[in-house]
């Protein structure tokens, strides 16, 4: 019910048909890998289905999210002070990549999938951290945000291709692994006729393969699609957005100088009285 509250009230607000298919696209596949079956299976049973319901998550439900917006109402939503602090700093490409990977592991750490295999809400809180952490990655990589960092096609491609490498830190471990590291995880054998090594071990070669196949796919497109349209690979883009942002940050910083001097000078006029 909340999604189809959240999906029905994303989509209804958003005007254009194009953004509109974006939403929608997103909010279906969300519900395909959070509902039965697929999300009880990754609750409780397979650590390879919970890592595949990750990356659909974060490589394509979020970026629909993010695409979705058009940038007029981004705009609007990054206007307050704090807000456009917030999405300039994660807009910054090694913030955002150390973000994503240090929660992105968090959110696959042996007492987070226990815990979730456990309590409904537990893991509804974590799936939600985990479409955060989409949102997060691919700001810097589609270039999006108003008045943040944006970087060059071979900047953005390049970003793609080495968050692809960052973000699977413990496919390693799952392959590697002696025994399995997930308790709280059973009956691999009965449903999926394997054991839980060996589903730990199919979640890491599901980690490694589901994002970089589709990642490196991405990276290469935004490289072939500038390069076919003659826009040059090197060079970062300037758009009227990021322009008005900036004058309004260099309006507010004016406006903070003005109060500081203005209590600093109330401040002197005072001790010389006295």
């Amino acid at each position: 019910m909340v999604l189809a509250v959240l999906g029905a009230w994303h989509v209804g607000t958003t005007r254009s048909g194009r953004y509109r298919r974006r939403a929608l696209w997103g909010w279906l596949v969300l519900a395909l890998v959070v509902l039965w079956p697929v999300g009880d299976l990754a609750a409780s049973v397979s650590l390879s289905v919970a890592t595949a319901q990750r990356l659909v998550i974060m490589l394509f439900a979020a970026p629909m999210f993010v695409m979705s917006v058009s940038t007029q109402r981004l705009v609007s939503l990054t206007r307050p002070a704090w807000v456009d602090a917030v999405t300039r700093r994660l807009a910054h490409p090694a913030l955002s990549m150390a973000v994503v990977t240090v929660v992105g592991t968090l959110t696959l750490s042996t007492p987070v999938v226990d815990e979730g295999a456990r309590s409904n809400v537990f893991r509804v809180l974590t799936l939600a951290v985990v479409l955060m952490c989409g949102i997060i990655l691919w700001i810097p990589a589609l270039g999006v945000m108003p008045g943040a960092k944006r970087l060059s096609p071979v900047g953005r491609a390049g970003f793609i291709f080495v968050a692809s490498l960052v973000v699977t830190s413990l496919s390693f471990v799952w392959i590697f692994a002696r025994h399995s590291l997930y308790p709280g995880l059973h009956g691999q054998h009965s449903l999926l006729h394997m054991t839980p090594l060996l589903d730990q071990q199919l979640a890491g070669f599901v980690a490694k393969l589901g994002s970089y196949l589709p990642m490196w796919a991405v990276a290469f497109t935004i490289f072939s699609r500038a390069d076919d349209a003659g826009v040059a690979v090197e060079e970062t883009p300037l758009h009227w957005a990021d322009v008005e942002r900036q004058l309004l940050r260099i309006d507010r910083h004016r406006a903070r100088l003005e109060r500081r001097n203005g209590r600093g000078g109330e401040g002197a006029s005072e001790r010389g009285v006295q």
